[in-house]
């Protein structure tokens, strides 16, 4: 899996302001847009900007988004038309899971994650309500589209210090990349059956947090992972839970700005300095936007915080736990996808 590099300020000083900015407008434009979800327009456009390094990124900033829209939208499409036949509908489930898996193991390119992102994301909701997942794919469009206009402005009004495009190198997993793919699939799909059985779309986020861990092909850095996406998420709800306890004080609209731009800003100059990698601040913020605006808009925000704390807990040591058995129990030691030598037990990825 490529690891994406720290932000250095050498390279793009308003690296930092660009995100608060962001972050701010895309909060303020809730009012206006009135998406179906709020939490996705806060925090979609923060998750595809950081994830941009040095110069503008043409790919990035309007790929990006065009890529995620038409992925959620086919996902949601084909799922829909299968929904009337559950074993065909469980199989495809698992096909795209498999593929998605199969492409981050092979080329080591973190684009197989949008596969498994679209297709978790619109199976379980379209499994809970097809007007739920109707307005999952009209706020993921709207959220796509203001982020293709936001991010160029934004990196022409605060342009980087250099104009060298970031060169992102893909180097596949070692191992059987089958076998490992195969074994994710399996994990993710019991998973996604729990919650189409029993949870219900409301706790997602234990699907979407496990994607994360288990992208990564090694053992360490699969528990490496997990354990930061815990990090990162009780950061992000301790910000969030500030934020929402000063609403409670002065529930006025500049002030929400105001504490989100801070908010922000504290984060993103934490993915340029901070002790830990960039990925566990950029993930903090996105989990403070989240709470923020669900807590003001459609959530209780006591509940919500300590739900999206155990969801990412659950998620990530259970996919890590159960991929680490099952890899050590069904694979020889030829096929295990081990590290040939120690690397940094603190990954950060888009």
């Amino acid at each position: 899996m490529h690891v994406t590099p720290r932000p250095e300020r050498r390279d793009d000083p308003n690296f930092p302001l660009r995100m608060a900015v962001l972050a701010t407008i895309s909060v303020g434009m809730i009012p206006f847009i009135m998406p179906s979800m709020p939490p996705i327009l806060a925090s979609l456009p923060i998750g595809l900007m950081a994830g941009m390094r040095k110069a503008f990124d043409p790919k990035k900033a309007i790929g990006g988004p065009v890529a995620l829209i038409v992925m959620i939208w086919l996902a949601s499409g084909l799922l829909t038309l299968l929904m009337p036949w559950p074993a065909a509908f469980v199989i495809a489930v698992a096909s795209l899971y498999f593929i998605g898996f199969y492409l981050i193991q092979s080329t080591g390119n973190p684009m197989g994650m949008l596969v498994l992102i679209s297709v978790g994301l619109t199976s379980i909701i379209g499994m809970n309500s097809i007007a739920a997942l109707d307005s999952l794919r009209d706020t993921f469009a709207e959220a796509g589209i203001f982020t293709m206009i936001a991010i160029p402005i934004l990196y022409f009004l605060l342009p980087p210090a250099t104009r060298e495009m970031m060169i992102e190198d893909y180097t596949p997993a070692s191992g059987n990349h089958v076998y490992s793919a195969l074994i994710r699939a399996a994990v993710l799909l019991a998973l996604s059956f729990w919650l189409y059985s029993f949870l219900g779309a409301s706790n997602m986020m234990l699907v979407i947090a496990a994607i994360f861990v288990l992208c990564f092909p090694t053992r360490e850095r699969t528990f490496a992972e997990a354990w930061q996406r815990v990090r990162a998420t009780i950061r992000g709800a301790s910000a969030a839970g500030f934020v929402l306890f000063i609403m409670t004080l002065n529930a006025h609209f500049f002030m929400l700005v105001g504490l989100v731009f801070l908010v922000a800003l504290y984060f993103s100059g934490k993915m340029m300095s901070g002790r830990h990698p960039p990925m566990v601040y950029q993930f903090s913020l996105s989990v403070a936007l989240s709470l923020i605006v669900g807590g003001l808009t459609t959530q209780e925000p006591s509940y919500a915080v300590l739900t999206r704390v155990a969801l990412t807990f659950g998620g990530t040591i259970a996919a890590a736990v159960v991929t680490a058995t099952l890899e050590s129990l069904l694979l020889s030691p030829d096929r295990q996808v081990v590290p040939k030598k120690r690397r940094d037990p603190n990954p950060a990825m888009e």
